[in-house]
């Protein structure tokens, strides 16, 4: 019991350590490499409540996909950093009204659970013993059917930051030829092919 509490104290620093280094790191890169040492403490926080299965989701996806390929991105893209800070201050009253209402509600949801800790029993779903299912079988029925619309709202949100990702640093350079489809399928013959007569012995 000991070691658990000694393990999961150790875990908690380095991964709320390596979270603020990930938001106070000037370098991109360094950034996400706090943002896998993060990854992996939070695996061995599930392990230490007996969800590996999340755990191994956690390493292999976020770390072994998400993480390094934002790695790489961030590596590979020329991006001007300094020019994406220019505009931080004239974000920086919507960006503090929005973290303060998210310490609003974390400490709302904190005093409720000190106060009237019987509300989070009753919201709280009781997790079934490991001889009548196992770890995965009972996260994916309760992922499936009580928590499937919320699940689904999960992955819309996910997309709607991946296609705004994708819009923000998408950076069009001046002088180079891109494909225009509609362009190529709405041209004529007379655009396509010109007929030159040259005179015998001659050349263009």
């Amino acid at each position: 019991m000991i070691l658990q509490s000694l393990f999961f104290y150790l875990f908690s620093a380095v991964t709320i350590a390596a979270a603020f280094m990930v938001i106070s790191a000037r370098n991109p890169v360094h950034s996400v490499l706090f943002l896998i040492l993060a990854f992996f403490n939070s695996a061995g926080l599930f392990i230490l409540l007996g969800a590996e299965f999340l755990a191994m989701i956690l390493v292999v996806v976020y770390v072994g996909a998400v993480a390094v390929l934002f790695l790489f991105v961030v590596m590979m893209l020329d991006v001007d950093f300094v020019e994406m800070r220019q505009g931080f201050l004239q974000y920086l009253p919507v960006g503090a009204l929005i973290g303060i209402i998210l310490l609003a509600e974390l400490i709302a949801v904190l005093a409720g659970v000190y106060i009237a800790p019987e509300t989070a029993a009753r919201v709280a779903e009781p997790t079934p013993p490991l001889s009548q299912m196992s770890n995965t079988e009972a996260i994916g029925s309760l992922l499936y059917t009580k928590y499937v619309f919320f699940f689904q709202m999960a992955g819309l949100v996910l997309l709607v930051a991946m296609i705004g990702a994708i819009v923000l640093t998408l950076r069009h350079k001046e002088g180079v030829k891109r494909q225009d489809v509609s362009a190529q399928v709405g041209r004529t013959r007379d655009e396509a092919i010109e007929v030159v007569k040259v005179k015998s012995r001659q050349g263009i």
